[in-house]
C-alpha cells in the first residue's frame, strides 16, 4: 500500500519498463552475436580451424596475435557487462536459488571459455575447435534462458502491479506519516455532549 500512498508504484512501473526495454536490447545483441559467429565460421570443427589457422585454398592467413588480442579486449568487457547485468537481474526472478547459481556460473564460464577457445585453436591445437563450438552454443543458450526468465518475471510483476492498482484505497492499511506504522483509517466519532 505504501506504493499508492507515496507514489512509488509509478517509479516501480517505470523501472520495470526500463529493464524490459534493456532486455529487448540484449536480445538484439544476442542475435547479432550469433550472426557474427556464423558469418566467420560454423558449427563444424573444420570451419573453426580454417577461420583461426587460415586455408591455403582460400588464400586466407592465420589469425594474428594482435587481431585476437583486439577482439578479446572488446569482447571481455562487453560480455562481462552483459553477464553481470543479467545475472544481477536474475536475483529478483521467481526461480529456485540453485537455478540462479547454476545459470550464473554457466554464463560466466561459457563466456570465458568461448573467448579462450579461439586462442587455444590458434596457438595450442586445432582439436580445441570442438571446445570452441561447445562454448559458443552453451553461451548462447544460457543467455537466452536468462533473458527469458528475467522477462517472464518482469511481466509477472507488471501484472501484479495492475491488480494492486485495481484495489480500492480505503481497504488497505495506511502508513502513519511520523511513525511509519500501518494503520487503518478511523471513522470520525462525535464527542459526547458536555454537561453544564
Amino acid at each position: 500500500m505504501r506504493f499508492f500512498v507515496t507514489g512509488e508504484q509509478n517509479r516501480q512501473r517505470l523501472l520495470n519498463t526500463v529493464v524490459l526495454l534493456f532486455l529487448v536490447y540484449m536480445m538484439v545483441q544476442w542475435v547479432s552475436n550469433g550472426l557474427m559467429y556464423f558469418h566467420r565460421m560454423g558449427l563444424s570443427a573444420p570451419s573453426v580451424v580454417e577461420y583461426y589457422l587460415g586455408a591455403e585454398a582460400k588464400f586466407t592467413q592465420p589469425r594474428s596475435y594482435q587481431s585476437l588480442l583486439e577482439v578479446s579486449h572488446a569482447h571481455l568487457f562487453s560480455m562481462g557487462m552483459l553477464a553481470v547485468t543479467l545475472t544481477h537481474l536474475l536475483l529478483f526472478a521467481n526461480v529456485p536459488v540453485m537455478v540462479k547459481i547454476g545459470l550464473s556460473v554457466l554464463v560466466y564460464f561459457s563466456a570465458i571459455a568461448d573467448e579462450a577457445a579461439g586462442w587455444l585453436v590458434r596457438f595450442v591445437h586445432p582439436g580445441f575447435a570442438y571446445f570452441k563450438i561447445a562454448a559458443f552454443v552453451t553461451l548462447e543458450l544460457s543467455l537466452a534462458v536468462l533473458i527469458v526468465l528475467v522477462s517472464a518475471s518482469l511481466w509477472a510483476q507488471r501484472a501484479g502491479m495492475k491488480q494492486g492498482r485495481a484495489h480500492p484505497r480505503a481497504h488497505h492499511p495506511q502508513a502513519h506519516p511520523e511513525t511509519g506504522m500501518k494503520t487503518r483509517p478511523r471513522h470520525h466519532r462525535p464527542s459526547p455532549p458536555t454537561r453544564a
